[in-house]
Parts: structure tokens; sequence; C-alpha cells
């Protein structure tokens, strides 16, 4: 009976706590969720702040460039090998430029550039706003009668959903470029054909998928971090903290979004009667 007393407690005890994480990760949310509408409900409130919104574009999107337009180059040139190995087992080649086009501008850009992004400028929204929280410069920016939100948030939050799909125009067109030169210029295959095949498989909505999950990524890591770091605590070692988990929880976000966007998106392809568009 004690035996069986101990299990049943501890029994209990789990679904307990797993019933408390669970109200943990739904109030999580629900705040994410407020605190992203309030900040973009405040951008289109006066004063608006448009030269902070240059700024922040300008920090998001001209910086991170350079490490995309390389990522995307090594990425497509990887990709075209891989596949120019797979494809020439079965004579199948000239399908090389319009599959890595379409894995790339539906999957592979718009999640390899909000990690990329996420990674480099999130993480500098939370640290920012961070060190500004606990060195209390937020709280004099409202004893000045200037509303934090409008001023430190929604110019980022707006920011990143303007540049991100930008930003995967860019990594496609490298990784596309990646994926020309060495198929053309490495492995000689026909260039003709090459082109051929790839306009005549690779439509605009696939380009245009690709970059509506850019602009939620920007979404959802620009409001993840920002949040973060609006919210710090605990001095130096707490910025350290709110930092690592606004990117960890970030990049976790793209990557599992990623998933629910493809089938919401095929589901819109479904009822529209657009099947023989995916």
């Amino acid at each position: 009976m004690i035996a069986r007393d101990k299990f049943n407690r501890a029994f209990d005890g789990f679904f307990i706590w797993l019933a408390m994480k669970f109200r943990s990760f739904v109030l999580e949310v629900g705040a994410l969720a407020r605190f992203g509408i309030h900040g973009y409900r405040l951008f289109f409130t006066r004063p608006y702040r448009w030269s902070e919104l240059v700024t922040h574009m300008e920090f998001i999107g001209n910086k991170s460039v350079g490490i995309i337009l390389m990522s995307g180059f090594f990425t497509g040139i990887a990709l075209a090998y891989q596949i120019y190995l797979g494809f020439k087992l079965v004579n199948a080649t000239s399908l090389v430029g319009p599959t890595v086009g379409m894995g790339v501008m539906r999957e592979l850009g718009p999640v390899l550039t909000g990690l990329i992004v996420a990674a480099r400028a999130g993480g500098a929204m939370t640290a920012r706003l961070g060190s500004m929280r606990v060195t209390e410069q937020i709280d004099a920016l409202e004893v000045m009668g200037v509303n934090p939100m409008q001023y430190l948030v929604s110019p980022r939050l707006m920011a990143a959903v303007i540049v991100m799909p930008l930003l995967t125009g860019i990594f496609d067109f490298a990784a596309m470029f990646g994926c020309w030169l060495i198929c053309i210029k490495l492995l000689e295959m026909d260039e003709a054909a090459f082109f051929d095949r790839t306009y005549l498989w690779l439509e605009p909505f696939h380009i245009n998928e690709g970059l509506f999950k850019a602009a939620v990524f920007g979404l959802f890591f620009a409001v993840i971090c920002t949040h973060r770091g609006f919210y710090t605590k605990g001095g130096a070692e707490g910025v350290g903290a709110a930092t690592n988990r606004g990117v960890v929880l970030s990049m976790v976000m793209v990557i599992a979004s990623d998933f629910f966007l493809t089938s919401f998106i095929n589901m819109f392809y479904n009822v529209f009667g657009m099947n023989n568009w995916k």
C-alpha cells in the first residue's frame, strides 16, 4: 500500500507539473501576442517615429547583407552539387536548377535568413533593450513623457517585417547564382537546358511563398527579442540570460512555425482550387 501511495503521488505530481508548464506556456504566448499587437498599433499613432524606423531598417537590413550573400551563395553551391550527384544516377541533371530554386525559395531561403537575422539582429535588440532597462534608461524615458514602447519597440518590430522579405530575396539570388556557377562553369551542364527547365518549373508564387514566410519570421523574432529585452531583470547577468533565451526561442520559433506556415499555404491552395500551383 505504501508503494502504491508513492506511485499515485508521483503520478499525480507529474501531471500537475505538466499542467503548470502548459499554463506557463499559454500565458507566455498570450503576453507575447499582447506585446506585439500593442507595439505595432503604437507605430501608427502620433508622434510617428519614421527616423527610428529607417535607422533600424539600416541596422537589421544593410548590416546583414554581407552574411546573407555569403550564406546564400554557399548554400546554393552545396545544395546544387548534392542534388546533381543524386540526379546524375537517373540521368535527370537538367532538373537541378528548378529543384534548387524551389527548395531555396520556398523553404531554405526564408528559414536560413530568419535564423541568421534572428541570431545577429535579434540578439542585438535584446541586449540593447535589456541594458537600457537595467540601467534605468527606459524609466527615464517615461519620466520625460516619452512612450518607451513607441520609441524603442515599435520601429524595431516594423523594420524587421519590412526588411526580412528583402533579405530573403537577396539570399535567393545568391543561392541561384551559386547554383548556376557550379552547374554551368564547374560541372559543365548544358546552360540552355538549365535555364529552360528553371523557367518552366519555377513560378512567381514560389518566390512569394518564401517572402510571406520571411515577413512572418521577422514578426516572430522581433516580438520575442524585444519582449525579452524590454522586461529584462537582474542586472548584467540578466541581460546575458535574456539575450540567450531570446535568440534561442526565436530560432526555435522560426523552424517550428515554418511547418505550420507551409501547411497553411497548402490549405489555402486547396480551398481556392489552386492545387496545381503547389
